[in-house]
């Protein structure tokens, strides 16, 4: 009896551990999340984080010398805003790239070359926290992933406004593309 008792545990075991192999297989199979994937690589994005969090420092500028520098040849203003926040006000002069649309060729298509000068901000540069200008949560500013991005994609000659103004300064040069009825 003693050998029969362990011959049936013995298979019951098996046929346990088969079928807990087929369930699990069969709940990948019905769209389980795959854990990671070869094209996010976050802490590749943790790393070039690190890496731009000195060289960003340096590069962040007052409205004087983000002006001063504007008109400078080979340089532009990217308004990585949505196109709606960007139609509804913008620093005049400002090319518009969705940030959510960052690739290599859309990139090449708004800024001449790796070496143009790039000026950024973003709604928290305005204290006005009105439509088109919402405050952000500061750790989720979009300066911060735009110059990240931008030196990501081979882009290092970029400054950042760093500081906070308000859209009525007449020095910020605030333009709408919205028409007024």
């Amino acid at each position: 009896m003693g050998a029969r008792r362990n011959t049936i545990l013995g298979l019951a075991t098996i046929i346990a551990f088969v079928a807990t192999g087929m369930l699990a297989n069969a709940g990948a199979q019905e769209g389980d999340p795959v854990k990671g994937s070869a094209e996010i690589d976050y802490p590749g994005f943790a790393a070039m984080s690190d890496e731009v969090m000195a060289y960003r420092e340096s590069r962040l500028v007052s409205l004087v010398d983000f002006n001063e520098m504007k008109d400078q040849p080979d340089t532009i203003i990217l308004d990585t805003r949505s196109q709606f926040a960007f139609e509804a006000g913008h620093v005049d002069g400002a090319v518009h790239l969705n940030f959510s649309d960052f690739t290599d060729e859309k990139l090449a298509d708004v800024i001449p070359t790796k070496d143009t000068r790039i000026l950024i901000y973003c709604n928290n540069n305005f204290e006005d926290d009105i439509e088109p200008v919402m405050l952000k949560r500061a750790p989720l500013a979009l300066n911060i992933p735009t110059f990240i991005n931008l030196y990501g994609y081979g882009y290092e000659n970029v400054y950042e406004l760093g500081e906070m103004v308000s859209t009525s300064d007449a020095d910020v040069n605030w333009v709408s593309s919205l028409q007024t009825p």
